[in-house]
C-alpha cells in the first residue's frame, strides 16, 4: 500500500471504499492542491474539508465556529444529518460535542473531575485488570480477532465503570455499542442510520432509569464520597444549585460513553496493525519494555494516534459568520470539517510524515483536537493504549496477521477511522 498522492491533476475520490482503506494519498493531493475544499459527503451535505496543519490548528480554537448544529445554514433536514444518529429524537443533543460556551464552560468544568490525572492515575490498576482479564479469554485459542475481543470491549467496560453501570448492566452497553458500530456511519452524516438510532433510543431510556435510581440511593452529603463514579457526581451537582439539568446529565453521560469507546477501540486497533506491519519499531518498542522502560511506549501511543489515528475527522463546526481559512472564503452558515488525519501528516509541520517513528519527539499531533474542545477523555484513552499495546506485545511476543494486510477492511465512513476486524496468531499461552 503506497502513501504517494495521485499524480494526476484531478481531485481524487473521496469516501469510497478504496478510499478508506488508504486516505492518506488524497488528503496528501488536497493538502498541495485544495487544502480547504467543499465537497459534497456522502449525506449529501456539503462541507469544507480543512487538510493542512496550521488551518486545521486555527479552525479548532476559531469561537467563530460553533459546535451547535442550530448554526448550520443549510435545510433542516441537513442539520439532521450532521449529528449522532437518534440524539435529536432521544433528547440527546446537549453534550459538549453540540455546545458553545458559556453552556460548554460549565458542563465540560463539572466532568473534568473524573479526568485528573490523579484520577486516571488510581483507575489504572483496572485497566490492566480488564486488559489481562480480556487476553485471558483467548490467550488459550492461539487466534483472536483483536478488535471485536479486545480493542471494543476494553474502553467499554472501563467507561462504563467511571460512568458508575452495574456490571450486570455492562453487556447491554456492549451490545449497543456495536450496534453503533456495525451498523451506523455514526456521527458521520450516512445512511442507512436506523441501527443506530434504535440503540441510542435504549441507551437514554437506560440513562434515564440509571440516573433515578442513584439519586434515590445518593447519600444525603454535601462532598462527594472517595471513588464515587461520573454519574452520581452529576446527578449531586444538579442536586446542589448547578442548574444541570436531566437531560443535560443523560447526554453528558451518553457522549461520555459514546466517545470515549469508539476512539480507544481505534486507537488500541490501528495501533496494533501498525507494530504488526512496521517490525523494526515493534522490536524496538518490544527491547525497551523488555528492559523496563517506559519512554519509548509514552512517545509510541502520541506517534501511533498522530500516524493513522483513531479520528479521522473532527467533529462538525458551523461558520456563525463569513471568515477566511487558508484563503478560501466561507460564508456563514457553512459546514466546516477539520481533517485530523490530513493535518497530522503534514510535512509543513512534521518532518518525514510518512514514517512511523516511535521515539519522535516533536509531534504536537492534533488527534485529540485542539483549543477548549480538546478531546475530555484523551487522558483515559492513552491509559488504556498504554495498557492494552504492552500486555499484547509482552504477553503474546509473537503475535502476528492471521491475514494478509490487504485483506483487511476499514469500516466506511466520516468521523472514525478503524478496522472492521483485526485477525491474530499467536503461540497458545496456557
Amino acid at each position: 500500500m503506497t502513501d504517494q498522492p495521485p499524480s494526476s491533476t484531478a481531485t481524487p475520490e473521496l469516501f469510497t471504499w478504496e478510499f478508506a482503506t488508504n486516505p492518506y494519498p488524497a488528503y496528501a493531493w488536497l493538502r498541495e492542491h485544495a487544502p480547504v475544499h467543499r465537497t459534497r459527503l456522502p449525506s449529501g451535505v456539503e462541507a469544507w474539508l480543512v487538510t493542512r496543519y496550521a488551518d486545521a490548528k486555527q479552525v479548532l480554537a476559531d469561537p467563530r465556529l460553533s459546535k451547535n448544529p442550530a448554526h448550520h445554514g443549510g435545510p433542516a433536514d441537513a442539520r439532521g444529518r450532521t449529528g449522532i444518529p437518534g440524539e435529536r429524537q432521544a433528547d440527546l443533543m446537549t453534550h459538549l460535542l453540540n455546545i458553545d460556551p458559556p453552556d460548554h464552560t460549565r458542563l465540560r468544568r463539572l466532568v473534568s473531575k473524573a479526568f485528573t490525572p490523579r484520577r486516571i492515575a488510581e483507575f489504572a490498576p483496572r485497566v490492566q485488570e480488564l486488559t489481562d482479564g480480556l487476553i485471558d479469554g483467548f490467550a488459550r485459542s492461539g487466534s483472536a480477532d483483536l478488535i471485536h475481543d479486545f480493542a471494543f470491549p476494553l474502553p467499554i467496560y472501563a467507561i462504563c465503570d467511571l460512568l458508575g453501570v452495574p456490571r450486570e448492566d455492562q453487556d447491554d452497553f456492549r451490545d449497543w455499542a456495536g450496534m453503533m458500530i456495525r451498523h451506523g456511519k455514526a456521527g458521520q452524516g450516512g445512511s442507512p442510520r436506523g441501527g443506530v438510532a434504535r440503540s441510542v433510543k435504549k441507551m437514554r431510556a437506560y440513562l434515564a432509569d440509571l440516573i433515578h435510581r442513584k439519586r434515590a440511593a445518593l447519600p444525603d452529603t454535601p462532598e462527594p464520597l472517595p471513588g464515587e463514579d461520573l454519574i452520581s457526581g452529576l446527578i449531586r451537582a444538579s442536586d446542589q444549585g448547578e442548574h444541570l439539568t436531566e437531560n443535560e446529565a443523560a447526554a453528558m453521560a451518553f457522549i461520555l460513553l459514546f466517545a470515549g469507546f469508539e476512539t480507544t477501540v481505534n486507537l488500541i486497533g490501528n495501533g496494533t496493525y501498525a507494530l504488526l506491519t512496521h517490525p523494526g519499531q515493534r522490536a524496538r518498542l518490544e527491547s525497551s519494555l523488555a528492559a523496563g522502560e517506559r519512554g519509548l511506549l509514552d512517545t509510541g501511543v502520541e506517534e501511533l494516534l498522530r500516524y493513522d489515528g483513531p479520528v479521522e475527522l473532527a467533529t462538525w463546526r458551523f461558520a456563525t459568520r463569513a471568515l477566511s481559512v487558508g484563503g478560501q472564503e466561507i460564508a456563514a452558515g457553512d459546514p466546516v470539517l477539520v481533517v485530523l488525519a490530513a493535518a497530522d501528516r503534514d510535512p509543513e509541520r512534521f518532518a518525514d510524515p510518512e514514517v512511523l517513528d516511535l521515539g519522535r519527539r516533536d509531534n504536537q499531533h492534533l488527534g485529540y483536537g485542539h483549543g477548549i474542545h480538546y478531546c475530555l477523555g484523551a487522558p483515559l484513552a492513552r491509559l488504556e493504549g498504554r495498557t492494552a499495546l504492552a500486555t499484547l506485545l509482552t504477553r503474546l511476543p509473537d503475535l502476528r496477521l492471521a491475514v494478509e494486510p490487504a485483506d483487511l477492511r476499514w469500516r466506511g465512513g466520516l468521523i472514525m477511522r478503524g478496522l472492521r476486524t483485526l485477525p491474530v496468531e499467536f503461540t497458545p499461552v496456557p
